[in-house]
């Protein structure tokens, strides 16, 4: 399966793929007889510094069923497209194939299109998203494979506070239902958006609870291309959409810049559901109530501030969950509350 190297900014076919147009997407599909269980989908941009890492542990994984690497290479101007050459007998020799394309325009199209091309060229049964700068624990596929088959229309991520990309896992049959990542380029949160129409398609994400990847946080890391505002505004259009149009009223769970940022992002509509803010510091709850100085209202609008266990239901807690050393999981349980009824976390 080796690929056949273009010119220009033209990107290059894969051999051995019957290519054909459906109503979302085209796809590729293998050579008969050889499609993977699992393909590892990685987009690649001047990785160079950190995928001999990557490779050797995707290399070592003990998943024991067919899986191939997929890689798309969105115009690296450093050694990146070499390196992945020179692994690419490896992983033939341990039966795993490795497809690589690439375009080498001056212009790179962005991570989105860069896993879109890769999921296009690939095999598997089973989608296992990688970037090139973090490593897979060895039991990272396997883990994943086995929750993924019992339940092919869930997005699989791992234990710990994010359910961002690093570590997501789904079926080819669930991505091509959800649709493909925005080809936006340079500053578009592309796993977050298809993380949203993925649960607007009525999935939902399973938590393998096992240290999966080692994520490495660098600033060349592609996501410090999107600014935090651009994440805010998707997050809080998402929230109102999915959650508060259902509720006539709430409490938000946090009287201090978190939650005040929150209403104050909110539409009129929703900032009038805004029963009370709640919150466990004796001195925000004293002041009694939060002012909205930049209203136009007038007068302007005073939201009580209460201690959380004055507080009613539904609410939207604003507190990050490893900042309070079990604190507020303890709160939470306390009021007997269930996630996804009582309360929803926006932090």
């Amino acid at each position: 399966m080796s690929d056949t190297h273009g010119s220009g900014g033209d990107s290059e076919p894969e051999s051995k793929r019957l290519c054909t147009a459906s109503a979302s997407h085209e796809r590729c599909d293998p050579a008969e007889g050889a499609r993977a269980a699992v393909s590892v989908i990685m987009p690649v941009f001047n990785a160079s510094d950190w995928l001999d890492e990557c490779l050797q542990a995707i290399l070592e994984q003990d998943f024991l069923d067919r899986m191939e690497l997929s890689v798309y290479d969105d115009g690296s101007t450093d050694n990146s497209r070499e390196l992945l050459e020179r692994w690419r007998q490896r992983f033939e020799d341990r039966g795993r194939p490795m497809l690589i394309s690439g375009h080498s325009s001056s212009s790179p199209r962005g991570v989105g299109f860069a896993k879109n091309q890769a999921v296009r060229q690939s095999s598997g049964r089973f989608l296992c998203f990688q970037d090139a700068d973090d490593i897979m624990r060895p039991q990272r596929v396997r883990l994943q494979y086995e929750a993924a088959a019992a339940n092919p229309t869930a997005v699989y991520t791992s234990h710990g506070p994010t359910v961002i990309m690093p570590t997501w896992f789904c079926s080819r049959d669930w991505f091509e239902k959800v649709g493909l990542f925005n080809e936006g380029g340079k500053g578009i949160p592309e796993d977050l958006l298809f993380f949203y129409q993925s649960l607007r398609r009525g999935g939902h994400v399973i938590r393998v609870d096992e240290c999966l990847l080692v994520y490495r946080y660098h600033e060349h890391a592609a996501t410090h291309s999107v600014l935090e505002e651009t994440i805010w505004s998707h997050r809080v259009h998402f929230l109102q959409e999915r959650v508060l149009s259902q509720w006539e009223s709430f409490t938000v769970w946090n009287a201090g810049k978190q939650g005040r940022r929150l209403y104050r992002s909110l539409s009129a509509t929703n900032q009038k559901k805004v029963k009370a803010f709640c919150d466990v510091d004796e001195n925000k709850i004293q002041k009694g109530f939060y002012t909205y100085e930049e209203s136009k209202e007038r007068p302007k609008p005073r939201i009580p501030v209460l201690h959380f266990t004055n507080a009613s239901p539904p609410f939207i807690v604003c507190v990050k969950l490893d900042m309070t050393q079990g604190v507020l999981e303890g709160n939470l349980r306390s009021l007997q509350l269930k996630e996804g009824v009582h309360y929803y976390h926006f932090s």
